[in-house]
């Protein structure tokens, strides 16, 4: 944590917590007397790395929903946000903002990073439980609060990733087992529509997952070439050589091989969407539909139950979506570059048009707040509308109503960000409030049909 932001000791007039206001309470610095009689009964540690229940923050530039407050002043007491005001005359603070934008602890949707994050190098790989620990830090460097991690239920390569049912499984123990009291890790299933492997198995990690946990996301993806994502296959060949290092011919044979089982698999491809349908109008679900590329594939989507436009690569797609009232989510990392990997719509474009209601890193986390940053700069949005994209927009893609705003009853989950010194702005610190109560109903009972 910054020096800028280090609360070091609370002092806490007890009286004042009985029933007296903010301001009775003796500023951070202030020594006195804490013998019998005096007005500070004891003095409370704030430990790095757990956020308290009761603190004020001040001299911040509150990135609220429709506005900037400067010089405010939030109050948080129980981890929620209860006041949010201008001016700290008078008010004793815990943490002085010194001028920073203070936004809502980023929402990171969909991110695939973690899997890098365990094998850096194709051929060496790193203990999932110290990928899991290095990349919270990675994460809470970007400013996310909350973070839904990619496991790919699919049943071979995708893009030079190794993705498998046992590594999805693998990951999604370590992100359930992950108890961190900086970020809330969360999973993102993702389902390959063609793979009845990867199927069973989330059909089995539906089924056993806790009651009252969370709604779970699910994602469904066909990367058969010549539609979605690669509407253009010679975009995933140049793919396969840049990234799998395989030559001209050996890409040929796999986009021949991926063009043949997405026609051989259309009655797997069926009968799994008819599955996912069941489950989102049970309730069991939350459906994402990624890359869809047609307004058809929009109302396919709508029909089955799907809720989430994920990564529309046309605009015709989105627009669709816009009018069946789904969220659209676009790639952070598109936006930072002003332009898609995959010869794609880019969501500088999406946005202009008022087609983006939420960015997600895909790969990159930091590009969470670069891809602000160029959306604010290219004049296509203000700040406040740019740092929704990131927050309030990504909580309603997952269905969570506590967080995602500087707003009162909101959990205190919060970005402190500098953008003082020019270049690009970068999160000093990450503060999340402490035991947030899951929203939702429970996931279990999703058997697959036969």
């Amino acid at each position: 944590m910054s020096a800028d932001l280090a609360p070091g000791v609370i002092a806490r007039d007890r009286t004042a917590e009985r029933g007296g206001a903010a301001d009775e309470r003796l500023p951070a610095d202030v020594s006195g007397p804490t013998g019998p009689g005096s007005a500070v009964a004891e003095r409370t540690a704030w430990t790095p790395g757990h956020t308290p229940g009761d603190y004020v923050i001040g001299h911040a530039r509150a990135v609220l929903p429709d506005r900037i407050v400067d010089n405010a002043r939030i109050v948080v007491r129980d981890h929620r946000i209860v006041e949010i005001g201008e001016g700290t005359r008078g008010v004793a603070l815990d943490v002085d903002a010194r001028n920073m934008l203070l936004t809502p602890g980023f929402i990171d949707v969909h991110s695939d990073a973690l899997e890098k994050e365990r094998t850096p190098r194709s051929n060496a790989e790193v203990p999932l439980e110290f990928a899991m620990s290095s990349f919270t830090g990675r994460v809470m460097g970007a400013g996310c609060t909350t973070m839904f991690h990619g496991a790919g239920f699919q049943h071979q390569m995708a893009r030079g990733v190794a993705r498998s049912v046992s590594r999805a499984l693998e990951l999604c123990a370590a992100v359930d087992a992950e108890r961190s009291s900086r970020v809330e890790h969360r999973i993102l299933h993702r389902l390959d529509i063609l793979s009845e492997a990867g199927a069973q198995a989330l059909a089995d990690r539906l089924a056993a997952l806790p009651a009252g946990s969370p709604v779970p996301l699910v994602s469904h993806e066909d990367h058969t070439p010549g539609q979605g994502q690669y509407a253009d296959p010679t975009k995933l060949k140049d793919y396969m050589i840049f990234a799998d290092g395989l030559s001209e011919e050996e890409a040929d044979a796999q986009l021949d091989r991926l063009v043949a089982e997405g026609r051989e698999g259309e009655a797997v491809r069926q009968k799994h969407f008819a599955w996912l349908s069941e489950l989102a109008a049970a309730g069991r679900i939350r459906l994402l539909g990624h890359d869809p590329d047609t307004a058809q594939a929009i109302d396919e989507l709508a029909e089955r139950g799907g809720s989430v436009a994920e990564f529309p690569t046309t605009v015709e797609a989105a627009r669709r979506a816009r009018e069946r009232g789904m969220p659209i989510v676009a790639g952070a990392p598109n936006a930072l570059r002003g332009r898609s990997h995959s010869g794609n719509v880019s969501a500088g474009e999406l946005a202009a048009l008022g087609l983006v209601d939420a960015l997600a890193s895909d790969y990159l986390p930091a590009a969470l707040l670069g891809g602000v940053r160029t959306l604010v700069d290219e004049g296509i949005m203000d700040l406040p509308q740019a740092i929704g994209l990131i927050t309030a927009g990504p909580a309603r893609v997952a269905g969570l109503a506590d967080r995602g705003a500087i707003a009162a009853g909101q959990l205190a989950d919060f970005a402190f960000v500098s953008d003082a010194r020019g270049g690009w702005p970068h999160v000093v610190a990450t503060f999340k409030a402490g035991e947030p109560q899951p929203a939702g109903d429970s996931g279990a009972g999703a058997g697959l049909p036969s």
